[in-house]
């Protein structure tokens, strides 16, 4: 059972990543998070709020990338409204953490 935090705890987390991140050998469509661990506090299943070059993904459940940190997933629906493809280069804030 994931537990809502009740208010989210506000992150206001900003860095620059890029989309392509190696899982075991394949690179996947997704951004990983520097420091996530720490950030979070482990790498249980996490829901945040935050922002990918100004646009806005609500409720989104953070995966864990198999080499100690969590990555965000990035669909090719997200990627085309991003203008953007694997090795780009992106802004990202983290706003909330919801779980």
């Amino acid at each position: 059972m994931v537990i809502r935090l009740d208010p989210p705890v506000v992150l206001d987390h900003t860095y620059t990543g890029h989309i392509g991140v190696t899982v075991k050998g394949a690179i996947w469509s997704a951004i990983e998070i520097p420091g996530s661990a720490r950030l979070f506090g482990g790498l249980r299943a996490t829901r945040i709020d935050l922002l990918i070059d100004d646009v806005l993904i609500e409720d989104l459940g953070l995966m864990p990338t198999g080499s100690g940190e969590l990555m965000i997933s990035v669909s090719a629906a997200l990627r085309r409204k991003l203008d953007k493809d694997l090795g780009s280069t992106v802004r990202v804030t983290l706003l909330r953490r919801l779980t």
